[in-house]
């Protein structure tokens, strides 16, 4: 029987009820982006700052805290608050521009994404408040002062939570209906002393109208029958009200800039953006309008809350067929108490069929916010490339030299969807090869979400006619590992596996889009035409010594292991999902051949290019290495042992001999292959032997070369720490990689935490960290090595341990060490991810709500980089899934 939410899926996939139309899409950060850059020279962090932000209307998404909004965001409802010392509103989080930050952009607030469903019938936030005047300015000058070596300054570490003198301020949603929201905001103040806080729900249209000559605007207004609500009208939405328990005070003025404050201009109407903020702050009645009218309102609410104690305040947005004009007080609280009470109850049935009972009660608890968090972090994106280059009707023409400039070739993109973000705050756009690993554990909750976003970046308005997948927003040209094909099958597979129904459909609309950027991939990062690429960077920024994505110091060129063989794992891919259609319609065995067939000339160029030093395997030290050309012709392994020389274990697939025997076209030319060109496969997996229930293997890495890897990568001397396997071996902490090019010598060490190179921003690591996507990707490689080789086949874990494990233990003691970084220890209660910050070990407000980042301390696990990154963080909640499902 289906549960209540599920149901509530159900009607939302089948579009008979919008159960989507309303969510958290609000970005927590609008400021400081390429969307918002109208500069000549593109420095997008100095062009639209924070201090900018509450005076500057945004031209192309809003942002807010702990915001919803509609799915075109007509209309957005966020929190605003006050504490009476502040010099502006508490509207939005507060950060670090990349220039700013000793580690790049930083956000810099204590709040939490404590659960949601998938349609978002019922969520909840926390935000913490500080009593004391919140610390700009202090915040911007001790980063500013730290260098690279050192750790980044957080708001925790100013003292203002030392006597719990702040306020939790929880933000709860509940819907009636897919038009009908009922909000509960709670204050909780835990200090023993009293405290003022001002709380101001806000509701604002985004600003569609300033931009071009003569718009229609929208409206609200209040209500005139003297309920405490804003009346709101729309055209897209119709007529809505929001609904506010009490008597508050309503405020009203303008989403517009404020020209005066910003550039001494004249504004067109005293009611500005930061209007509200005035009145509250300075007590500037002109501030706001007498009218009761505008683009933007507030409930103003006062309280002094005693120490220990609480406020709640209920409101309701909704469709104005919902509100009962002659409803009392006590009924409005009645009627939204028994809502939430409904969809909490809800919300609990439909995760108890998500999260395995046999997990302990900490590994649910980490499971179910990963995934609450997971789903608050889909925004509302929205970026004409053709109309932010030329520019809008009511503004001066932006600066010629933009059309040659970030982006310029890109003109067709035109995205306004709700897309998963990495993380709202410091990368507020989407980013191709994380959206592909936060498609995982949505799959979990909502394989349909899952589905949908995995199609969308294939869309002819994101992807390149020539077939290019866009990268992200500071450079869409920019190439990112082809995992689309790999995410793809992974969700139908696990859809499959779940309801017992595959959507084949889904499948070969991916599969059709991405022969497209297949073709790319080998038209355009193929260099020398022998099968081995070099794709950039690849997503993993400063892993090698020099920047992958530009010019050469030495000129030449790199063959890459990682682009090499995040190829051979792209052909595998899609061999997987043909083979699969061919199930049903044979004649997609033909282009399973041709996958085969190329796989095959990958992995013979990876592993038998014969001339010395231009192999990318290298004997001598059982490793991959990247392999530098110079413009000379000479050759050049750079042995640097990085994730790079482990990437080749992704490309392995097994293929069951049933199916073989299904489809005899394919068989019969692949075992042709195998007859005539024995020359390519001496040196790799490639389905001469049957293994564990006659299984046959293709892998860039045979069985012997595999052992060999595993022995580095399992070493705690090298790759193998207590959560996971580093980014980098530790074996250069003591011994660094150095290049000497001419009179410059170049450097890499072991570099556990925060990077300490200003290479793309400084603010991602790829020298020493444990980061989940390509543990994740290591895990499914083992798993799948071990269906083929099977309990004969055992290793060292650890190496040098004398401890022996078939593959299938050693991936399961991985995740066991990858959710170690969230779930408490046994013995002293402590989470890794919080380091040493006592704060968050133990007090009991701040210890139970772990934050999900980007990457994590290569030697004691501590959370690093974007702290609120739930994307592909997120898989977490698949490892925990399955390490309940091995206990089950």
């Amino acid at each position: 029987m289906k549960n209540a939410e599920q149901i509530r899926l159900e009607l939302t996939n089948s579009r008979e009820q919008d159960w989507k139309r309303w969510g958290p899409y609000v970005s927590e950060r609008a400021w400081g982006t390429v969307r918002e850059d109208y500069s000549a020279d593109g420095s997008a962090w100095n062009y639209f700052p924070f201090d900018h932000a509450h005076l500057r209307a945004y031209r192309w998404n809003e942002d807010g805290l702990a915001a919803i909004c509609d799915r075109r965001q007509n209309l957005c409802f966020g929190l605003a608050l006050w504490n009476g010392r502040d010099p502006i509103l508490k509207e939005r989080l507060f950060g670090l521009s990349g220039p700013e930050g000793n580690h790049g952009e930083d956000v810099k607030e204590c709040y939490y994404y404590l659960d949601s469903t998938p349609t978002h019938s019922y969520m909840r936030y926390l935000y913490k408040y500080p009593h004391g005047e919140f610390p700009y300015r202090d915040l911007r000058t001790e980063n500013g002062r730290r260098g690279k070596s050192e750790a980044e300054f957080e708001l925790v570490d100013t003292g203002l939570f030392d006597e719990d003198a702040y306020f939790d301020v929880f933000v709860e949603y509940a819907k009636a209906g897919c038009d009908d929201i009922a909000v509960r905001i709670t204050a909780v103040n835990r200090s023993v002393e009293t405290a003022p806080l001002h709380i101001l729900p806000t509701v604002w249209f985004r600003n569609q109208w300033s931009w071009f000559d003569h718009p229609p605007k929208p409206v609200m207004t209040a209500r005139a029958d003297g309920i405490a609500a804003v009346a709101i009208e729309q055209k897209d939405l119709g007529s809505m009200s929001l609904r506010c328990q009490g008597s508050p005070e309503l405020l009203f003025t303008e989403n517009e800039t404020n020209f005066g404050s910003l550039y001494g201009g004249t504004n067109p109407s005293p009611y500005v953006k930061d209007g509200i903020g005035r009145f509250v702050t300075r007590s500037e009645t002109g501030a706001v309008n007498p009218d009761k009218t505008g683009t933007k309102a507030a409930a103003h609410y006062v309280y002094e809350i005693p120490g220990k104690g609480s406020e709640t305040i209920y409101l309701r947005l909704s469709s104005v067929d919902s509100v009962v004009a002659n409803e009392s007080e006590g009924e409005f609280v009645a009627e939204c108490e028994a809502i939430f009470a409904a969809r909490e109850s809800e919300a609990d049935e439909f995760y108890a069929g998500i999260i395995p009972e046999s997990l302990e009660a900490d590994e649910r608890l980490v499971m179910r916010q990963s995934l609450g968090g997971l789903l608050w972090s889909k925004q509302f994106y929205h970026y004409s490339v053709k109309e932010w280059l030329d520019g809008d009707p009511a503004f001066p023409p932006p600066p010629a030299n933009r059309r040659e400039g970030r982006n310029a070739g890109w003109k067709h993109v035109y995205s306004d969807d709700i897309i998963s973000m990495p993380d709202k705050w410091e990368y507020p756009w989407f980013a191709a090869w994380d959206l592909a690993f936060h498609a995982i554990p949505l799959a979990l909750v909502d394989p349909g979400f899952a589905k949908r976003q995995l199609i969308l970046l294939l869309r002819e308005w994101y992807m390149h006619p020539n077939g290019q997948i866009p990268a992200y927003e500071w450079a869409f040209g920019d190439v990112n590992p082809p995992v689309h094909a790999w995410a793809s099958l992974r969700v139908y597979q696990m859809e499959a596996h779940r309801t017992g129904r595959a959507d084949r459909e889904f499948l070969e609309r991916v599969f059709h889009k991405l022969l497209l950027n297949f073709t790319w991939w080998v038209n355009r990062k193929d260099a020398e035409g022998n099968n081995i690429f070099e794709g950039g960077f690849l997503g993993l920024d400063n892993i090698g010594i020099f920047d992958r994505s530009a010019p050469l110091p030495t000129g030449g060129n790199i063959e890459q292991s990682d682009g090499t063989s995040w190829m051979a794992m792209f052909c595998l891919n899609m061999l997987a999902i043909a083979l699969e259609l061919a199930r049903e319609d044979r004649v997609y065995e033909d282009v399973a051949t041709k996958f085969f067939e190329h796989f095959v000339y990958i992995s013979d160029a990876m592993n038998n290019v014969g001339e010395e030093n231009t192999e990318l395997w290298d004997e001598r030290d059982g490793f991959y290495y990247d392999v530098l050309h110079m413009p000379n012709g000479y050759s050049l392994p750079m042995r640097l042992r990085s994730m790079v020389g482990l990437i080749p274990l992704f490309a392995v697939e097994t293929i069951d001999a049933e199916l073989l025997e299904r489809l005899p076209n394919f068989r019969r030319r692949t075992e042709w292959f195998l007859e005539n060109r024995t020359d390519l496969t001496d040196q790799i997996g490639c389905m001469q032997k049957p293994g564990q229930e006659n299984r046959l293997l293709l892998s860039l890495v045979n069985p012997e070369r595999l052992r060999r890897v595993l022995r580095v990568m399992l070493s705690e001397n090298e790759f193998l720490s207590d959560f996971g396997i580093r980014a980098m071996s530790r074996v250069h902490r003591t011994n660094p990689y150095t290049l000497k090019v001419g009179d410059i010598e170049y450097s890499v060490d072991y570099e556990p935490a925060e990077s300490r190179s200003g290479m793309f921003g400084g603010n991602s690591n790829w020298r020493g960290p444990v980061w989940m996507p390509v543990n994740y990707l290591l895990i499914e490689a083992l798993q799948k090595f071990d269906f083929y080789l099977g309990e004969d086949f055992k290793v060292e874990f650890p190496t040098g341990s004398e401890r022996k494990l078939t593959l299938w233990q050693v991936s399961q003691e991985l995740e066991k060490r990858l959710a170690r970084i969230f779930v408490r220890d046994d013995e002293d209660g402590s989470r890794a991810v919080f380091g040493t910050c006592d704060k968050f070990q133990t007090d009991e407000h701040f210890r139970d709500y772990p934050l999900f980042f980007e990457y994590f301390h290569g030697d004691h696990g501590a959370g690093l980089g974007a702290s609120h990154q739930t994307g592909w963080t997120g898989l977490v909640a698949k490892l925990l899934q399955q390490i309940g499902d091995y206990r089950s």
